[in-house]
């Protein structure tokens, strides 16, 4: 798995019908400083992932291994949206929390 960060969407109307109904987000990967690293992927969204949320991705035959893409053509999937993670004891990333008010 790999950590990344949402930094936008992708629409395609024209696409294989195994893909129809699922969700593409360009994702760019960061490291644990939470530092971008290298280039960005489109990845099937199986999380309800949102712009600029760092989540966990997987790429390669390990995409094809959620129930969204079980069987499926991709090389990316979203798999996680990450609350938090600490390194040696010390937090270093910790989500916003929702506005007062908002429905989670």
């Amino acid at each position: 798995m790999l950590l990344g960060r949402v930094a936008g969407t992708v629409v395609s109307t024209q696409k294989d019908p195994g893909l129809v109904g699922q969700r593409f987000l360009v994702v760019r990967q960061i490291d644990v400083d939470g530092q971008e690293t290298g280039g960005y992927v489109v990845a099937n969204d199986a999380v309800g992932a949102g712009l600029g949320e760092v989540v966990l991705y997987a790429a390669g035959s390990s995409a094809r291994q959620t129930e969204l893409t079980k069987g499926k053509a991709c090389d990316a999937v979203i798999m996680a949206i990450v609350d938090s993670w600490e390194i040696g004891g010390h937090e270093v990333y910790h989500k916003n929390p929702p506005p007062s008010g908002s429905e989670d």
